[in-house]
């Protein structure tokens, strides 16, 4: 194991039990070690077929898939049309759609830091992309009482770093 990344507090302490005496058939196992160990960790992941997609999205461009035989636009992407069974092709979109359904989510899923960080109320909301025949369901930073079905929404891109490339881009209203 390597060792560079890991710290360690080592704590030693004998544990005695109420009722453990001078016969204690244990006694030479009462004294236990306790580690705390910080671990940090690296490792590669590929995006596979669906790296292009957030490649675009760090160059603040937005794009899905269509299906040559059906002509579908699929967003999120997909590498295969579910329909027809025919390998798609990228196709960059305006980035601009319509609110079909939302919801209010009141406290945030902790699944990474940058959905942990974000203020609530958190919209999500299931977008239907110009250009696109599938919804997207992402996050639309907007107040929560101005949200409604077929409110006019455009993709923003984040200023800073994320920890997972979705986050990357969200939604906000369309200023016409």
């Amino acid at each position: 194991m390597d060792t560079r990344n890991v710290t360690s507090l080592i704590e030693r302490k004998t544990v005695l039990p109420k009722w453990a005496g001078a016969n204690d058939p244990w006694a030479a196992f009462r004294q236990v070690e306790v580690i705390t160990l910080e671990l940090t960790q690296s490792y590669k992941h590929s995006l596979g077929k669906y790296s292009r997609f957030f490649i675009e999205l760090e160059n603040r461009r937005f794009f899905g898939t269509q299906c040559p035989t059906c002509h579908r636009v699929y967003t999120p992407p997909r590498p295969l049309c579910p329909n027809c069974l025919t390998i798609t092709a990228w196709q960059e979109l305006p980035g601009t759609g319509t609110v079909q359904t939302f919801s209010v989510m009141h406290f945030p899923a902790l699944v990474n830091d940058d959905v942990r960080d974000m203020k609530t109320p958190i919209i999500l909301a299931y977008v239907l992309p110009d250009g696109g025949s599938t919804l997207f369901p992402h996050v639309l930073k907007a107040p929560p009482d101005s949200v409604h079905i077929g409110m006019r929404v455009r993709v923003a891109y984040a200023e800073s770093p994320v920890q997972h490339p979705i986050h990357l881009m969200y939604f906000v209203p369309l200023e016409e």
